[in-house]
Parts: structure tokens; sequence; C-alpha cells
């Protein structure tokens, strides 16, 4: 799954081989997703292992979540195709499922919300962009190939295909 999320960083990067190489290490974003997907393997390996890379482990997410400002648990089951493009104040629980080719920009929260039957965390399904600012949690779901525009704040359903805009996120478009 790493590759495939620092591909998606690769691609979007301008210039030759060297340059984007670098160009890739240069991004936060890179950083946590390696970060975020290390934590995923080790907590796989047998104790061994962990006993000794897991300092490095705890050391990475702390400086991720500190020097960053982007907190993604290795507890979180995030899709393959994982794209940051701005780093600061994202937040994700750690309860949470995504599909895959997320996009995420700067101060969006992924989070639980509510009481009794609504708690909950969101289920976010493929090809969804969120753009800063944006909030989204609750026991809700979100659509394949949905776009959620800046500062929106959802705590509703939304279906496959649409556009969220403006808070609380209750403006729905059909791209179609």
């Amino acid at each position: 799954m790493l590759k495939e999320d620092l591909n998606r960083t690769y691609e979007l990067v301008q210039g030759g081989k060297i340059k984007k190489i670098i160009g890739c290490y240069r991004v936060p974003g890179c950083h946590a997703i390696v970060t975020y997907r290390f934590g995923q393997w080790l907590a796989k390996q047998n104790l061994f292992i962990r006993i000794f890379l897991e300092p490095l482990y705890i050391f990475q997410y702390h400086r991720m979540r500190s020097k960053w400002g982007i907190e993604i648990p290795r507890a979180a089951n995030i899709g393959y195709g994982l794209y940051i493009g701005h780093n600061g104040g994202i937040v994700i629980s750690s309860q949470v499922k995504i599909g895959k080719n997320l996009n995420i920009s700067q101060g969006v929260t992924i989070g639980i919300s509510g009481k009794g039957e609504r708690r909950g965390v969101p289920i976010i399904g493929d090809n969804v962009y969120i753009a800063p600012g944006a909030k989204v949690f609750g026991k809700i779901t979100i659509g394949n190939n949905v776009s959620i525009g800046a500062n929106a704040v959802v705590n509703k359903d939304i279906p496959d295909n649409s556009i969220v805009v403006l808070s609380p996120g209750c403006i729905i478009l059909e791209k179609k």
C-alpha cells in the first residue's frame, strides 16, 4: 500500500525523475504516510520485532504530530492511495474506515461524535477529496467519488458522486 500512496505524490510533483524523488522526500504528507504505514506493519509483527522497533515508531508518530500537525493513528483503516496535499491540523480518528484514493488537505478533521446509537465515526468511500478546513464526524457514510468543499461541516450521509459545500454541509450537488 505504501508504494501506491507515494506514487500519488510522485505523479503530482513536476519535473524529471530526480526532482520528483526529492520533491516526494520534502513533502511532510509523505513522511506522515510512511509513519502511518510503518505503524500498521509493526503492529502485525512478532513481539521481538515490536520491542525493538516500537520506540522508533513512537518517536516518528510524535514528531509527525508536533512538527507537521498530522495525527493519523495506526489503528485507522485507510485504503491505498492516501494523499495529503498540505500539512497542519489534520486529525483522523483511530476508528475510521476509509477507502482508496483519499485526498485530504490542511485543517481536516475526521472524527467521532454523537450519543447513543448515533455515536461513531464516518465510513468514507473511494476517490474522496476533502478540502481545507472540512470537518467530517459522526456515524455517517460518505459515498464514492465525493468532493467535500472547504470549511464544510459534514455530519449527515452523503451519496455517491456528490459535491458538498458550505457549512453545515447541507447543500449537495450531483456531479452529473
